[in-house]
């Protein structure tokens, strides 16, 4: 494992070891309601991580496609830049539509204020 990678690693850990003890309580309810709100935090986070992740690349891989094909084929580049805008933004929704399903998770699921009031 690189030194890059072994910090991110233990950086990780100790963000969740911190967090763990200091929601790690009393086991009241509240703090049982917290441990809730903290995983479907974490999960959102590393959600949307992915998601980017994935149309970054999706992205990446589809301007290399179309400025290939306009490389090959200048007169066809209005069809391929059209095509490719389009493409773009249907890659685009994917990551908006995760987006909107955490912020759904983390505002709805289950309201902070039955949790924090008891």
């Amino acid at each position: 494992m690189s030194k890059k990678g072994l910090i991110s690693v233990l950086t990780m850990v100790m963000i969740l070891g911190m967090a763990s003890m200091a929601l790690a309580a009393d086991g009241s309810a509240t703090s049982t309601g917290m441990w809730i709100f903290f995983a479907i935090a974490i999960a959102c986070g590393f959600g949307i991580g992915i998601a980017a992740l994935g149309t970054g690349l999706a992205m990446g891989n589809a301007i290399n496609a179309a400025l290939s094909g306009i490389a090959r084929n200048p007169e066809a580049s209005g069809k391929i830049q059209t095509n490719m805008i389009i493409g773009l933004a249907l890659i685009e929704s994917l990551c908006i539509y995760a987006l909107v399903i955490c912020f759904i998770m983390v505002f709805k699921i289950p309201g902070l204020e039955q949790i924090m009031g008891g």
